[in-house]
C-alpha cells in the first residue's frame, strides 16, 4: 500500500522498506505491518492528542518525569510547547516501558526504534505466522482459560517487579500468540511505587482477566488475586515463583465512603472504555 505520511521519515530513514497493510486502528493509535529488510515488523503512529478517546490522562501521568524544569512549568501552563512536550512525554511512557519490561523478561512485543511519533517493534503472530488475534476475538474451553489466566497473572507479577502496573489491561489489548499471550499497549503504564493510583489500576487490571477468563471458567469469578498479588508487593515478598490462591481476607473497620465512590466511577469508566472499544474493533 501507499505509504502514509507519518512513515515516510522512517522510509527515508531505512527504518521501514515498504508498507504492507493497515493492522488496526485503535483510540490511541493506527498500527500497520510493514518490511524491514528481511522482516516483518509493525509500525505504531500515535495519534495526536485531540484525536485520542483515551480520558483520565492526570490519574496515569501523576509523577512522570519530565526531562527540564522548562517543560515541566510549560506542561503545567498548558502552553503550546507544553502540549507538545507532554504528548512526546506521554508516548515516550510506552517506549520505556516496552523497553523495562522486554528487559524483565515480560511477555511484550519487542521494541525496535521510536522515531517521530512511531514506535517500530515485533510483530506478533499466530501459528500460522498471521498477525495474532486479541483475547476478545478468541473462544477457549475452561482449561484453557485456566491455563491462560494463571500465565498472565504471573506477567502482571513481573510487570510489578519491575516497576511497572499496566493500568489498561484487559482482553482488548493482550495478544494470543503461538506460544501464548503477549501484553500490548502501554502509553498508560503507571509507575507502581510513585503513583497514588497504582494499587487502583493494578486491581482493575487484575479483575479485568478475572471477568474475561471466568466467562470460560466461572471458578475463576470467585477469586481476588489482585489484593493478593498487592498486599505481597507491598510487603516485599512477591516474586514471579510467588504462589497465589486467589484467596485474600479483607481487613474490617469503617468503611471508606470515598474509595467506594472512586471504584464506582472507576467501573463506569471502564464499562464506557469497554463499549468504545467494541465500536472500533
Amino acid at each position: 500500500m501507499k505509504a502514509p505520511p507519518r512513515l515516510q521519515s522512517l522510509i527515508e530513514e531505512g527504518l521501514i522498506d515498504t508498507v504492507v497493510r493497515q493492522l488496526m486502528s485503535g483510540k490511541e493509535a493506527l498500527v500497520y505491518v510493514v518490511r524491514c529488510g528481511d522482516e516483518t515488523r509493525c509500525a505504531k503512529v500515535y495519534k495526536e492528542a485531540t484525536q485520542r478517546s483515551f480520558r483520565q490522562a492526570v490519574d496515569y501521568t501523576e509523577n512522570r518525569k519530565t526531562k527540564n524544569s522548562r517543560q515541566a512549568r510549560a506542561m503545567a501552563k498548558g502552553t503550546k510547547f507544553g502540549r507538545q512536550a507532554q504528548e512526546a512525554a506521554w508516548q515516550n511512557a510506552e517506549v520505556d516501558a516496552l523497553y523495562r519490561l522486554a528487559g524483565a523478561g515480560v511477555r511484550v512485543p519487542q521494541p525496535y526504534n521510536f522515531m517521530d511519533g512511531v514506535l517500530l517493534m515485533e510483530l506478533v503472530v499466530d501459528e500460522n505466522g498471521d498477525a495474532a488475534p486479541r483475547l476478545n476475538d478468541s473462544m477457549f474451553t475452561a482449561e484453557e482459560a485456566r491455563t491462560h489466566h494463571r500465565s498472565l497473572l504471573t506477567e502482571v507479577v513481573r510487570m510489578l517487579g519491575a516497576g511497572v502496573v499496566h493500568g489498561d489491561l484487559s482482553e482488548f489489548n493482550i495478544l494470543l500468540a503461538s506460544d501464548g499471550p503477549v501484553i500490548i499497549d502501554l502509553p498508560q503504564a503507571v509507575d507502581a511505587a510513585g503513583n497514588n493510583h497504582a494499587k487502583r489500576m493494578l486491581l482493575r487490571d487484575v479483575n479485568n482477566l478475572r471477568d474475561f477468563f471466568g466467562g470460560f471458567a466461572p471458578d475463576l469469578l470467585s477469586t481476588d488475586y489482585g489484593h493478593e498479588i498487592w498486599a505481597l508487593y507491598e510487603s516485599g515478598a512477591l516474586t514471579p515463583d510467588t504462589p497465589l490462591t486467589g484467596r485474600f481476607k479483607h481487613a474490617t473497620g469503617p468503611v471508606d465512603l470515598g474509595e467506594v465512590i472512586r471504584e464506582i466511577d472507576d467501573a463506569a469508566d471502564e464499562e464506557a472504555a469497554r463499549r468504545l472499544r467494541m465500536l472500533s474493533s
